[in-house]
């Protein structure tokens, strides 16, 4: 059986959702799902203070990437021991995880036979499912993952049809990061038109775009779902002031309305592998509660 090292969250998620979970050997910091995967080795560490602020980080890693050096340790001793025949890694942002230069930096001077990297680079909803292919075929597990994407979008579809029967379809506002601000592109835009909702920020398939108060003012929103990148819901909730601070924010039809949300952005829609499915139910609560309740709110989301 293979031995894999998994230094990204969402390819652990992959590799357990395609069944091989017991041929995990390694991973990354980040790595905590399924609870299981805690047991295994790190083999990474960031090199900025992870507990910061969402300010405090921004300074950190922008100084870090300036500098020209990787946002991430990789243990390259601890790596080379555990003997891994394939390592999954990404090469879409060197900030949300390890890279895939980290690892070829760290598997450079290996003798004899090295691993083989799969590397993913998810920036729309058919590149997760297509990332999700590649490494199960890289794993020589073609029809588990036909098979595991084919029920993944079964049950996608069904949500998005009954959501676009919906009466409405409110403007929703989303918040990837908050000092300085940030909304979410990629995949989200994709979620939130499948759940019923029209996106007004970010564009499907493109990184997230920066954005200020103003903007977000002016576009006035129906809801806005705050769920920072790589923050638990209690994380996020300790730094929202820097929003209910702000002047003009109890003036947001959002924030008269009670329908601003915080949800967990590091388990969910940060996460690009299998539990896309839990990020798009979670969507459809907030926005569309009449037609969908999937029992996510207090562990997914709360409201503000």
């Amino acid at each position: 059986m293979p031995r894999i090292v998994s230094l990204l969250p969402s390819a652990t998620e992959i590799v357990c959702a395609l069944g091989f979970e017991h041929e995990l050997v390694g991973r990354s910091h980040e790595c905590d799902f399924p609870p299981s995967v805690e047991q295994l080795p790190t083999l990474t560490e960031p090199k900025f203070r992870p507990k910061g602020t969402s300010a405090e980080i921004d300074r950190d890693v922008k100084k870090i990437v300036g500098d020209a050096l990787s946002v991430y340790r990789v243990d390259t001793a601890k790596l080379r021991e555990l003997k891994p025949e394939f390592i999954v890694t990404q090469s879409q942002c060197e900030v949300c995880a390890v890279s895939q230069a980290d690892v070829e930096a760290a598997v450079a001077e290996w003798l004899g036979a090295k691993p083989r990297i799969v590397s993913l680079a998810p920036h729309a909803l058919n590149d997760l499912f297509a990332d999700m292919q590649h490494v199960a075929d890289a794993l020589g597990a073609h029809r588990r993952g036909v098979d595991c994407i084919a029920r993944l979008k079964a049950r996608m579809d069904t949500i998005a049809a009954r959501a676009k029967a919906a009466a409405a379809q409110p403007t929703l506002a989303t918040i990837e990061w908050l000092a300085p601000l940030m909304a979410a592109g990629n995949w989200m835009p994709e979620l939130i038109e499948m759940a019923g909702g029209t996106n007004l920020f970010g564009s499907a398939g493109e990184h997230s775009p920066w954005m200020t108060f103003d903007d977000l003012a002016a576009r006035d929103p129906d809801a806005i779902l705050v769920s920072p990148c790589g923050f638990a819901i209690v994380r996020t909730m300790e730094e929202t002031s820097l929003l209910t601070r702000t002047p003009g924010w109890n003036d947001l039809r959002a924030v008269r309305e009670r329908r601003v949300f915080v949800a967990d952005g590091n388990q969910y829609f940060n996460r690009p592998g299998p539990r896309i499915v839990e990020s798009l139910e979670i969507l459809s609560e907030l926005l569309h509660p009449e037609l969908f309740q999937f029992g996510h709110q207090g562990s997914g989301w709360r409201r503000l």
